[in-house]
Formats: structure tokens, C-alpha cells, sequence
């Protein structure tokens, strides 16, 4: 394996209904699109050896879109999760979700449950879906569910340190990413990963997600390695 190579890549795939618009069409269909692109660019990571992805598929923000938009995005999230669990014996990717999973319906918890399960095994790329997630909520989750064990006696507010509060994070068994790239030309974090990402390195590009392909994750690899990473040293 490169040791050069970022352990773990988060990515905003930003830009699906720009990308459909400029093509006269519907929004689902540059959402359909950038499934796909999803897909090619699981396998190539896989391939050259990454072990971590994680996508911002749904934020909590995103409840506000219009129904028909946001009952696309669920649809193509089971028919990704269905279509794994027929083909998965053909897959090494390993899939679970981060988020507030409470909010989705019954229907799509169980069907993460189950991909969870049959993909647990899976020895190749740890990819990892952010689904009704935010950073604000789930650093005030893990602050919550630490007030609740102080008050359980099972930890004392001294424990409390940098190591211990990422533990009680939804990516508490999850390196935090080294990289992150956003697509389709806005530069900011959009409330992702705000605690994971404090030392990451940002790859922006202007290409729409649906367009964004393996010689541009290439790109984003190659700037990576020539990054000097001091986190805050000399």
C-alpha cells in the first residue's frame, strides 16, 4: 500500500441539479447521475488502496427541499441499498451509516440495518454514508450522551478530553479524514464533519459532482502529497 495515500476521504458531492439543469432535465436525474458516479469512483478508490470514504448524501438541512426532491434522494438511497444486497457477493465494500438515523423511515432503517450486517465482513473500502447528518447535531448528540453517563456515574466531567468526546461521535471507530473534497465550486463545509475535519486538508473543484471522475480524485490525491501537513508545528 502508498503510504502517501490519504487513509481516509470525505467527500460534498455538491452540483447533481446544477449538472441536470444544464441539461434541461430534472433534478433526479443528475441525483440518478451522481449515483453512478458514486459507484465508478468506489471501485477505482478501492482499487489503489484507499481504506476510508465518507459522502455527504443527506444533511439536516436538506429536510427543507421540496418533497419531491427529498422522496427522490430516499428512493435512490434504497434502490443503492437493495441492489448491494442482491449483487453483494461481487462488492469488497464495506457500507454503514453516520447521522441521526431516527428521522429516515422505518422502512430505510431497516435496510441500512441489513446492509450493515451483510456488508460487516467486507475486507476492502470502509465507505461510510452521511444520512440526516450534521456536524452542529452530532457534536450536541455526543455532548448529550456524555451529560447522560456523567449523571449514570459512568464517567466524571475530568475525563472528559479530546480523545473521550470523539468517542461518543457517530465516526467514534473512524479515522478522521486527512482529505476533503467538495465539488462544484463552493468552498465551505456545509456543517460536515466540523470536528473530524479540524486538520484536513480541502480539495475544491469546479466540476458538478455527476462529472467528477477518477483522473480528478487523482488530482486531489496528487495535491494532497504535496501538502505540507505541520498541524500546527513548525
Amino acid at each position: 500500500m502508498d503510504n502517501s495515500l490519504p487513509r481516509h476521504i470525505a467527500i460534498i458531492m455538491d452540483g447533481n441539479g446544477r449538472w441536470a439543469k444544464k441539461r434541461f432535465m430534472p433534478r433526479s436525474f443528475g441525483h440518478r447521475a451522481g449515483a453512478q458516479t458514486l459507484n465508478k469512483l468506489l471501485k477505482e478508490a478501492d482499487k489503489i488502496g484507499i481504506e476510508h470514504i465518507t459522502v455527504y448524501a443527506f444533511s439536516t438541512e436538506n429536510w427543507v427541499r421540496s418533497d419531491d426532491e427529498v422522496n427522490t434522494l430516499m428512493n435512490l438511497l434504497k434502490e443503492y441499498i437493495e441492489d448491494y444486497i442482491k449483487d453483494n457477493s461481487k462488492s469488497n465494500i464495506k457500507i454503514d451509516a453516520i447521522g441521526d438515523l431516527s428521522r429516515l423511515d422505518e422502512d430505510l432503517q431497516n435496510k441500512i440495518k441489513k446492509l450493515e450486517k451483510i456488508s460487516s465482513h467486507k475486507k476492502g473500502l470502509n465507505l461510510h454514508i452521511g444520512l440526516n447528518y450534521g456536524g452542529r447535531d452530532e457534536i450536541v448528540r455526543a455532548a448529550k450522551k456524555i451529560f447522560e453517563d456523567i449523571e449514570k456515574g459512568n464517567i466524571l466531567k475530568n475525563d472528559i478530553n479530546e480523545n473521550l468526546f470523539s468517542s461518543y461521535l457517530d465516526t467514534k471507530n473512524i479515522p478522521d479524514p486527512e482529505l476533503v473534497i467538495r465539488t462544484s465550486g463552493e468552498q465551505r463545509l456545509s456543517n460536515f464533519l466540523l470536528w473530524q475535519s479540524s486538520y484536513s486538508e480541502f480539495y475544491f473543484t469546479d466540476k458538478l459532482w455527476p462529472d467528477f471522475d477518477i483522473k480528478e480524485l487523482n488530482n486531489a490525491i496528487e495535491q494532497f502529497k504535496n501538502r505540507d501537513r505541520r498541524f500546527g508545528g513548525r
